[in-house]
């Protein structure tokens, strides 16, 4: 898995004290309880389709704590070519997001999920093709255990960065002549910049 940069790093304990603050409560768009009646005997309110991602977090050798992102394959039909987490829709079997993003994570990169601690699952954001997504935050432990097995079909490459390039303010690894600024940064590149400075945020 190809590696960019490096940085002093960002203390995990903390990190994951913090995001557990923000710990997603009860949601209008949760799937509805079995057996819940129709609205006045109409149809069932609404709720968009539902997905998730995994954002995983590992100790690299140098001690900076590091995310693992991917570069969607550039023959798909929406956002070709553009960094993002692993995940994807949920689908019928899956228990709950969590279920949703290791399986997906699973498909796209070879994780093995018995190799993910997952600590915590995040609000969500609702995407741009009304999908409600939600972010489920897992540490990886052993690093050298995961040989990452792409499925080309969904993925073009994997790599991982340093988390703490996330709280660099004006997203300088996006503007043009920056070791970095040849990616197209998606959606999820935003969300990380938000959840990262949540967990650094001083309480």
């Amino acid at each position: 898995m190809a590696g960019e940069g490096s940085g002093a790093g960002v203390e995990m304990g903390a990190l994951i004290r913090r995001l557990r603050l923000h710990q997603a409560g009860p949601s209008p768009y949760d799937p509805a309880p079995a057996g819940t009646p129709a609205i006045d005997g109409g149809e069932q309110l609404f709720r968009p389709r539902r997905a998730a991602v995994l954002v995983c977090l590992f100790r690299a050798a140098a001690g900076e704590l590091r995310v693992i992102l991917t570069k969607r394959s550039s023959s798909l039909s929406t956002h070709s070519g553009e960094v993002s987490l692993p995940g994807g829709k949920a689908e019928e079997g899956d228990a709950d997001d969590v279920a949703t993003a290791l399986r997906e994570s699973k498909e796209e990169i070879g994780l093995d999920p018995a190799l993910v601690t997952v600590v915590a699952s995040l609000e969500h954001f609702l995407s741009k093709h009304l999908l409600v997504v939600v972010p489920v935050i897992g540490i990886l432990s052993d690093i050298q255990a995961f040989i990452p097995v792409l499925n080309v079909a969904e993925v073009d490459e994997i790599f991982d960065v340093p988390l703490e390039m996330f709280l660099k303010k004006n997203y300088p690894w996006m503007r043009t002549g920056h070791p970095r600024s040849g990616k197209r940064w998606g959606r999820h590149s935003q969300f990380i910049t938000s959840l990262t400075q949540k967990g650094t945020r001083s309480t």
